[in-house]
């Protein structure tokens, strides 16, 4: 039976790694967190479930959470993020595949509660995650900030699982601006750095395109309110990065 390794990256999460420590604490071996110099009380926090805690400059998330997995111990990982918490389903799938790892890695869909109401449409939900596998059959790949884990060639033996990972994304609206600002810094830079084209129309055409996606086709009015602000924030999101992509290269152009 393999032993488990938890590994979570972190940054001020005082507000959430609690609860996330408390839902894994009886289900593995070891928990690994790699942090990027928290001001709060994360660091504190951590120290009190007696995990092993390693800090780290941040230099994207694909490169963060690809280095937390060489401080585990144990090749099987669970991936969490600090804001997120196994529920009791969850909990004990991920005890079945322990008992019996048969896959190269196990998928699970995450349940996301946005200012207090839980999501299950705007493109939202399921979710379905690759958290769990055995680390040396992949690694985190994607393009900052939305990573990924990717199995190599010939290990892309999966399964679903039974259960949900719960993700407290946001606790007000202010909280979902402000990481609607990081998240297209990164996403924009990224996009730059590719030589990706951003043509003017798509900063119109992409965010309408957006809101169609989430609010109609993937049924955001049936979450009432809080499913009209995602739908219309996740539209702002789009047109936000494509005229930070727009800038950044307007900025290139002056530059030479």
């Amino acid at each position: 039976m393999p032993h488990l390794s938890v590994v979570i990256i972190t940054f001020n999460e005082e507000k959430n790694i609690a609860r996330c420590l408390e839902s894994v604490k009886d289900i593995a071996d070891e928990i690994v967190v790699l942090d990027s110099f928290s001001k709060d009380n994360t660091k504190g926090i951590c120290a009190s479930y007696g995990v092993k805690f390693y800090e780290h400059s941040f230099d994207g998330h694909i490169q963060q959470k690809n280095r937390a997995i060489t401080y585990a111990t144990y090749p099987h990982i669970l991936s969490l993020d600090a804001d997120e918490a196994l529920d009791e389903t969850l909990k004990k799938s991920i005890i079945e595949v322990i008992q019996n790892w048969t896959y190269d890695g196990y998928y699970m869909n995450r349940l996301t509660n946005y200012c207090g109401h839980w999501v299950r449409h705007c493109n939202w939900y399921p979710d379905s995650k690759m958290r769990l596998w055995d680390s040396r059959k992949g690694s985190w790949t994607g393009v900052n900030p939305h990573d990924k884990y990717e199995l190599k060639e010939g290990d892309k033996n999966t399964k679903q699982l039974k259960g949900d990972i719960l993700h407290y994304s946001y606790y007000t609206l202010n909280d979902h601006y402000k990481q609607v600002e990081y998240f297209t810094n990164i996403a924009s830079k990224a996009f730059v750095e590719a030589k990706k084209k951003a043509p003017f129309y798509k900063m119109i055409a992409n965010p309408i395109a957006k809101f169609i996606d989430h609010y109609i086709l993937h049924l955001g009015f049936l979450d009432g309110k809080a499913g009209y602000l995602i739908s219309k924030i996740s539209a702002y999101a789009t047109y936000l990065k494509y005229k930070k992509i727009r800038d950044l290269y307007k900025q290139q152009a002056l530059a030479k």
